[in-house]
């Protein structure tokens, strides 16, 4: 029997996926247990949710008692979105991310340059995307604390070497690693319906290095080798080929929008600082990020936008656009 999840169910779902510390994680699945439809074709999964709400609550019991941290390093989320990138050794993560962002980690010829998770914020016109680089994977060493990254992230980017012949070898050792536990790597982002446990991120094929000698005929030994069903953006990042391509599909994939707040009193809105928010958000989660008391005393809101009138008057569950200019009433 179809399990028939609620749209409520599913926005729950989505933000435990990429809840960053424990109390997140148990609002968030006391919020899914809440949510799910009880039916028989959802025995199974109610009675993993009650299982997982019970472990969260161990564990955070015994880190408020003193002890030491139950989960690994989390990176807390900032920007319109999280994108993790992954890849083997000399891969060009690094390189990337010093040609995206404003950022300056250790670029070299040689393996390990990156020790640990290091964030960075990527420019996108008036709003920045965090990209996280991190150490190579391969099929000896995977750094534990890559795990929660790579799960609340919004996406990741897997790069592949096209200089080296052993750039697919070194691929398919991300991938095999990742498949032995219980973060793995889509087409798209979800939790198993069977095991909450089980989550996979939405992910980006990148071969890179493409200027290269024979830099194509590893591109094409690729593709039938390792077929993916991942989206692809062949790229150089050294010589900024396609990136500019590349960070434009990344801020698009994230499908948020960008909503700007006015005072009352004020003739023009905030432009600098614009509040990002997930596609279909309603203003009264646009609120709630403006400020928590809003939550309880929202009255209404003028808009200025796309969908409606200058300045028309809307309550609290009215649907968001791009770039709508909201001024805030309580």
């Amino acid at each position: 029997m179809p399990a028939n999840l609620t749209p409520t169910y599913l926005k729950a779902e989505e933000e435990y996926r990429r809840a960053t510390t424990l109390e997140e994680e148990l609002q968030c699945l006391q919020k899914m247990l809440q949510e799910i439809p009880k039916h028989k074709g959802t025995d199974h999964l109610q009675a993993d949710l009650k299982s997982k709400v019970s472990k969260v609550k161990k564990e955070l019991a015994a880190e408020r008692s003193g002890g030491k941290k139950i989960r690994g390093f989390r990176i807390p989320r900032q920007g319109a979105g999280t994108v993790v990138i992954l890849g083997g050794p000399n891969a060009g993560k690094s390189q990337l991310v010093a040609r995206l962002t404003n950022a300056a980690p250790e670029v070299a010829p040689y393996p390990f340059t990156t020790t640990t998770p290091a964030p960075a914020m990527m420019p996108y016109e008036d709003v920045a995307v965090q990209l996280v680089d991190t150490p190579p994977i391969t099929a000896d060493f995977l750094d534990t604390n890559l795990y929660g990254v790579i799960r609340a992230a919004d996406l990741a980017l897997l790069m592949v070497d096209l200089g080296s012949d052993d750039g697919i070898e070194q691929c398919q050792a991300v991938l095999t690693r990742l498949s032995q536990g219980k973060t793995r790597l889509a087409a798209k982002s979800y939790l198993d319906e069977n095991d909450v446990g089980l989550s996979f991120t939405q992910t980006f094929l990148v071969p890179n290095k493409i200027d290269l000698p024979e830099a194509e005929e590893r591109l094409n030994l690729l593709h039938e080798l390792l077929p993916l069903d991942f989206p692809e953006y062949v790229i150089s990042a050294e010589h900024g080929r396609n990136l500019e391509t590349l960070r434009q599909t990344i801020y698009r994939s994230l499908d948020v929008i960008r909503v700007y707040s006015k005072l009352p009193s004020a003739k023009e809105p905030d432009r600098d600082r614009p509040f990002t928010l997930k596609r279909g958000s309603t203003l009264l989660e646009m609120a709630g990020q403006v400020h928590k008391d809003f939550l309880e005393h929202l009255k209404f809101a003028r808009v200025w936008g796309t969908a409606v009138h200058a300045g028309t008057q809307v309550k609290s569950d009215y649907v968001l656009h791009d770039k709508d200019v909201v001024e805030l009433h309580m």
